[in-house]
């Protein structure tokens, strides 16, 4: 397998191809993701079995990673609060350069291999927790600096990246390895790399909120109601899950201010009600 940053013969003269044959041969890269993913599954259970015991102990998720790789962390630390209702000290993105560089590339920050253990000082880092490195590469001195610096204080680590044999896999107790091939554009690892990144992040959080009981069948008991569109969701919820009226899961909805308390609270009185 030959690795991300390598060129991709199987795409010369892109400039040459026209708006359809460009799209078409980006799809196809993209349909391969998949399946790297799936090939990888064994290693994403260990490391989400990992995370699972980290959280129930009381530990916090740390994402550590520079551009695109430390976007895709923060974005799915920012999506667990609204999503399974955990604080955002429970899942935490950091990126080399700082919040500046989640909009702006501060590329040259990923070069100092000290900056991600100081950042992960700041906030407290402690034996309890667990930090993933995010580093398409396998790279990066940010991220493998911090890996290391974690090993060093017996922090459990673990990382994504896609290629094998890589600095980041060295001082990872878990290694997640999503050899994803030569990008469409040679180097461009905002594509396949990307893509398998964020669907790895998706899966990883999502088994570790459902284990921690934040969903009940399929439902997003927990998620936080910060608009209309939610509450009609949570509302819908309600109303599917004690198979009552909707004027009576608005109520409930009301009353108790979220899905979870209101469903309880539903069911507690139908049993007293019985009885």
């Amino acid at each position: 397998m030959r690795k991300i940053t390598e060129s991709n013969s199987l795409y010369n003269n892109l400039e040459q191809m026209d708006f359809q044959e460009l799209l078409t041969h980006i799809n196809y890269e993209d349909k391969k993701v998949a399946q790297v993913v799936t090939e990888s599954i064994p290693a994403i259970s260990k490391l989400s079995q990992v995370i699972f015991q980290r959280l129930s102990s009381g530990g916090r998720l740390f994402y550590i990673g520079s551009g695109t790789s430390g976007r895709l962390g923060i974005v799915d630390a920012s999506e667990c609060p609204p999503t399974f209702g955990v604080s955002s000290n429970i899942v935490v993105g950091l990126i080399a350069g700082g919040d500046a560089a989640i909009r702006n590339s501060v590329e040259s920050a990923e070069d100092d291999v000290k900056q991600a253990w100081k950042d992960l000082k700041l906030k407290n880092i402690t034996t309890k927790d667990i930090v993933i490195g995010i580093t398409a590469s396998g790279t990066t001195p940010y991220v493998v600096g911090g890996l290391k610096d974690c090993q060093k204080n017996r922090i459990y680590t673990g990382c994504i990246t896609c290629n094998t044999g890589m600095p980041v896999a060295k001082y990872s107790n878990t290694a997640i390895e999503l050899l994803v091939g030569p990008e469409f554009v040679t180097g461009s690892t905002r594509m396949k790399a990307g893509t398998a990144q964020k669907m790895t992040l998706n899966m990883l959080s999502t088994v570790t909120m459902i284990k921690l009981g934040h969903v009940l069948d399929n439902k997003m008991i927990d998620m936080q109601l910060k608009n209309n569109k939610l509450e009609k969701r949570g509302v819908n919820m309600i109303m599917e899950i004690c198979d009552t009226t909707k004027i009576v899961a608005k109520k409930l909805l009301i009353k108790y201010g979220n899905v979870r308390d209101s469903i309880k609270h539903f069911k507690n009185d139908s049993k007293s009600k019985k009885i």
